[in-house]
């Protein structure tokens, strides 16, 4: 069940513009200059080549228009000349052919293009004020192989498509033959601040860190306060890894990884009394999370009162501290309200993992190859920083025209 949230932008408000405004309003947003210099030949020789900014703006418009290959791409753009238009060839010219568009897209993918696209898309939502930054959510999902299924023995080791599997929300044990798309999303708009892809068969939890750190290496991002991530993350380097970036790792503990807790405590890091009973959480300071009485707050009825701990009307205090244990202790606590607050902002990645798979076309894949697809992963990601610039510019522009 997703926990509805207030973002920052609807991407269903950009699905529902007219197609010309949509498509214009995407591309308005979109410098590509830049990038399609870096698609052409420098040798003067030989004939004129194709538009590569109508071939890069024809590759960003296609996932949108549940466009998935080059043939279905190429038939479009001959039979719908407003798309040929709005993409920015020529009427008058002839529609690249399918073995141009393949060599393009194996120029984009050789030079890291479409991820240098979406990191700098990432930095202009950031300085437009439509991302945040401060509190990101993590999670993966699984994308279809198009390659030619294998024996698991066969592909193990390899970086391209392997078997994977997970478990759904009702426990049941899902299997694929294919890739993982792991994302960053911003909690508060829902929009990617980076992604991986791997093969299916590489753990979650592994991929943590190199996501964190690359929110950490775009300094325009505000300061990361909290990682969101669910149960298959729960791993102690997670944890000690945000908190040495001064930033706290919200996890649920995972009961496969639970052995007995420390004594004195209780399994959510919660100290005992000397009674045995869950002492009450009482707020936090910089390191310290700090624990009262449960007597003293009418929490349990101790048949020694505070007497038997402290002689204090206030009650016996405990302090632990976080970086004693960074996986069971938390700040704020474990199953405190604001814990629980922070957790429920996690559906945001689910929220955009299901944007991409359901409405674009990140799961219908029609090329081989882990760096292709990671390239055709950032494209359709791409799609959903650009539309929330159109969206923030059609808002703009009706709010000046009133």
């Amino acid at each position: 069940m997703y926990i509805l949230q207030k973002n920052l932008f609807s991407f269903e408000q950009f699905l529902e513009m007219e197609p010309e405004n949509k498509l214009t309003g995407l591309f308005k947003v979109l410098e590509l200059e830049p990038y399609a210099k870096m698609l052409r030949t420098p040798s003067p020789q030989g004939a004129k080549g194709y538009n590569r900014i109508a071939i890069l703006r024809a590759f960003i418009a296609a996932p949108l228009e549940g466009i998935d290959n080059f043939s279905a791409l190429n038939s479009r753009l001959r039979s719908d000349i407003r798309f040929k238009y709005y993409c920015g060839f020529k009427l008058t010219e002839s529609v690249p052919s399918v073995s141009v568009f393949s060599r393009v897209f194996k120029q984009i993918v050789e030079k890291d293009l479409a991820e240098k696209l979406f990191y700098d898309l990432v930095e202009k939502c950031s300085k437009e004020g439509l991302i945040d930054g401060s509190t990101i959510a993590i999670d993966s999902t699984a994308i279809d192989a198009y390659e030619k299924k294998q024996p698991k023995k066969n592909c193990k080791n390899s970086e391209n498509a392997t078997w994977g599997a997970k478990f759904d929300s009702f426990k049941n044990k899902l299997t694929w033959f294919g890739y993982k798309l792991h994302l960053a999303v911003d909690a508060k708009s829902e929009l990617p601040v980076a992604l991986e892809v791997t093969s299916a068969h590489v753990n979650d939890g592994d991929v943590f860190i190199p996501l964190v750190k690359n929110v950490l290496n775009q300094k325009y991002l505000n300061k990361l306060n909290y990682v969101l991530a669910d149960a298959g993350y729960d791993r102690k380097k997670n944890y000690e890894y945000c908190l040495e970036a001064n930033a706290q790792a919200i996890i649920p503990l995972n009961p496969r990884n639970e052995k007995e807790p420390p004594a004195g405590f209780a399994s959510s890091g919660t100290p005992k009394c000397s009674m045995g009973y869950e002492m009450v959480y009482w707020g936090h300071d910089k390191k310290h999370l700090k624990f009262r009485c449960p007597h003293v707050l009418r929490k349990v009825d101790c048949p020694y009162g505070t007497q038997w701990c402290s002689s204090s009307n206030y009650g016996m205090v405990a302090k632990v501290k976080v970086s004693d244990d960074p996986r069971r202790f938390s700040m704020p606590h474990r199953e405190s309200k604001g814990w629980n607050e922070l957790y429920k902002q996690r559906t945001s990645v689910e929220r955009c993992n299901s944007r991409l798979k359901e409405y674009l076309t990140v799961n219908d894949l029609h090329l081989g190859g882990i760096h292709k697809v990671a390239a055709y992963a950032f494209i359709n990601a791409i799609i959903l920083l650009a539309s929330a610039l159109a969206v923030k510019n059609v808002k703009t522009i009706c709010s000046e025209a009133a």
